[in-house]
């Protein structure tokens, strides 16, 4: 977008940060930012103000802001019909339905709306599977799940959460669950082995995001799935931010070679056009749901359903996955360079995998306390620059861009880090 196409409106960034903060609910903290407009990996401010967007909605935006094949599909679709509910038939869901499995190699999908949503239907999956598959006695079912794990905040999802501010002021929580340390496959040997005849189900993220972008160790993932097929367990991957193509491989688990029993995806699946989520299994596992167990109003709606196929489309025909994985290695290499020999930096480690990264900044460096600074305000900083990133756990800050971003574009980004950090330490 050129900057003549740019019109101001009447009001001003503050206008509308004043707007939220008196009449919304104050259960986020923003970066003081209003989008205004968006595409591709750009983002403009009312003031007109450019910035590159390195959060893309927490990998909602994969495909870039307002892609203009998905667009063209929400526009057409829109002009025919925008929701039947799943009581009737509609001339979408079908052929959606179709390319998702066979793109995941996936007997069936069950679509829903959210992330959270997805989840909540891969725990009454698995839990309804270990009832009427493997035979576990009614209401002792187990199901498991990792520490510092970030699947929504629905309240059985925050009764699998160890964060206390998940969970603090929201009990009772759901029983039967049991949590295992993320990346030990000790340690979900040991809950199986004492009692594995009654876990339903393994639900696990193949990279924490919220929890700081953590990779766990090679093999840890195939580990897990051989434990859980040993034990009658279904493997359920959270792929809602690490999949599409995001990992540098459509799906992130696919790093370990093999395929989840469960596939629970959303976010770029409707390229930030929609709401679309889904849950994939096979027939063995899906078919325990039955006409009235389970369902969505806009689940599987034509709307979500042609913007989804649309998106789809856009990850494969443009390459997102091998551009992710090329332009990650990059921006790892040259942000590695902040990272001094002797950890005597402000930035203390590097690490992610395809375009999901992050670094983790030292808030106890002396040139940080010294300018009274957190991880918030280096986001801050980066945003008077131009780039639009957001820490997680304080000093952690994510960096996950829009896979369409080009060669130039990163080393311009990576530069806009370095010089942040450098000021910083200056």
């Amino acid at each position: 977008m050129s900057s003549s196409a740019f019109k101001k409106p009447s009001y001003t960034s503050q206008d509308v940060i004043n707007m939220e903060n008196q009449y919304s609910a104050h259960n986020y903290h923003p970066l003081p930012i209003v989008f205004e407009k968006a595409e591709g990996v750009n983002v403009w401010d009312p003031e007109g103000k450019k910035y590159y967007d390195f959060l893309s909605a927490y990998s909602a935006v994969n495909q870039g802001h307002r892609h203009p094949k998905i667009l063209q599909a929400l526009k057409d679709q829109a002009e025919n019909v925008t929701l039947s509910s799943r009581a009737f038939y509609n001339s979408v869901f079908g052929r959606w339905a179709k390319k998702v499995c066979e793109l995941f190699g996936y007997d069936r999908v069950l679509p829903m709306n959210t992330g959270a949503e997805a989840v909540e239907t891969s725990i009454k999956l698995a839990r309804k599977w270990g009832y009427r598959v493997k035979k576990i006695p009614e209401n002792e079912a187990i199901f498991i799940a990792c520490s510092d794990n970030f699947h929504g905040r629905t309240i059985s999802i925050v009764s699998m959460s160890t964060d206390p501010d998940a969970r603090n002021d929201y009990g009772p929580f759901l029983p039967g669950i049991q949590i295992v340390e993320y990346g030990s496959v000790e340690s979900l040997k040991q809950v199986l082995e004492k009692v594995g005849d009654k876990v339903c189900g393994f639900l696990v993220e193949p990279i924490q995001g919220e929890a700081g972008v953590v990779v766990p160790p090679d093999g840890y993932l195939k580990e897990c799935y051989e434990l859980c097929k040993k034990h009658n367990v279904l493997f359920i991957a959270d792929e809602i931010q690490t999949g599409i193509a995001r990992s540098g491989k459509m799906l992130a688990h696919s790093y370990d070679g093999f395929k989840a029993d469960v596939l629970v995806l959303g976010k770029a699946l409707s390229g930030g056009f929609y709401p679309v989520s889904a849950v994939l299994a096979r027939d063995d596992v899906m078919n325990v749901f039955e006409p009235g167990t389970h369902g969505s109003t806009f689940g599987g709606n034509p709307l979500g359903c042609a913007v989804s196929i649309a998106a789809l489309d856009v990850v494969a025909e443009e390459n997102l996955a091998e551009n992710a994985q090329k332009m990650g290695e990059l921006f790892r290499s040259e942000v590695s360079s902040l990272v001094k020999s002797d950890k005597s930096g402000i930035v203390q480690l590097v690490r992610g995998r395809g375009l999901l990264n992050a670094i983790v900044i030292d808030e106890d460096h002396a040139k940080m306390k010294s300018k009274n600074l957190t991880g918030y305000d280096v986001c801050k900083m980066l945003k008077t620059r131009g780039l639009l990133a957001k820490q997680t756990h304080g000093n952690i800050i994510r960096f996950t861009p829009p896979l369409i971003i080009t060669e130039s574009q990163m080393k311009e980004c990576t530069q806009m880090i370095k010089d942040t950090i450098h000021e910083i330490e200056a």
